[in-house]
């Protein structure tokens, strides 16, 4: 009798302490937070801008005076006079520092094979509407260049004029 008590004793205990655990799926309250946090921020940093976005990056760069002026309608620039933007490596790989020169202009302009005769002029006051231009452009003219973000740029700063 008391080795029958025993085996029931030890069963309910193991049958105990697998449930305890199962429940929890195997992770600590940091864990889980943790988990919980990254999936939070995948879900924050979309992969195309919101259509309100892409709205107002067009009607900025449609704006005469402002990108479509030197970057034509179709983005792709003028050879050797303003730089093409269709498939930018520049633009692909350093959204920050496109939304940078939107806001401040580049006294510098050009790439290892081109330099271009006129520096950019800056050609907008407010991160969100640079941003949204940067987006356009990243997702026009067959660019499938994802999205930066405010956050992306919060450290950037606006020279004054």
């Amino acid at each position: 009798m008391k080795t029958r008590n025993f085996i029931a004793l030890t069963m309910a205990g193991f049958f105990g302490l697998a449930l305890m655990t199962s429940c929890g799926g195997g992770k600590t309250g940091d864990q889980a937070k943790t988990d919980s946090t990254a999936v939070k921020e995948q879900v924050a940093t979309p992969a195309v801008p919101t259509a309100e976005q892409m709205e107002m990056g067009k009607k900025i760069y449609e704006t005469p005076g402002k990108c479509i002026t030197c970057h034509q309608a179709n983005g792709q620039g003028v050879p050797n006079v303003f730089p093409n933007l269709v498939g930018s490596k520049f633009l692909l790989e350093q959204k920050v520092l496109a939304v940078t020169q939107v806001l401040n202009g580049s006294a510098k302009v050009g790439n290892k094979t081109v330099k271009y005769p006129a520096p950019m002029p800056p050609q907008l006051a407010s991160k969100e509407e640079a941003v949204a231009v940067i987006n356009y452009v990243l997702n026009s003219f067959g660019n499938n260049g994802g999205v930066v973000t405010m956050d992306d740029v919060k450290d950037v700063v606006v020279d004054p004029r």
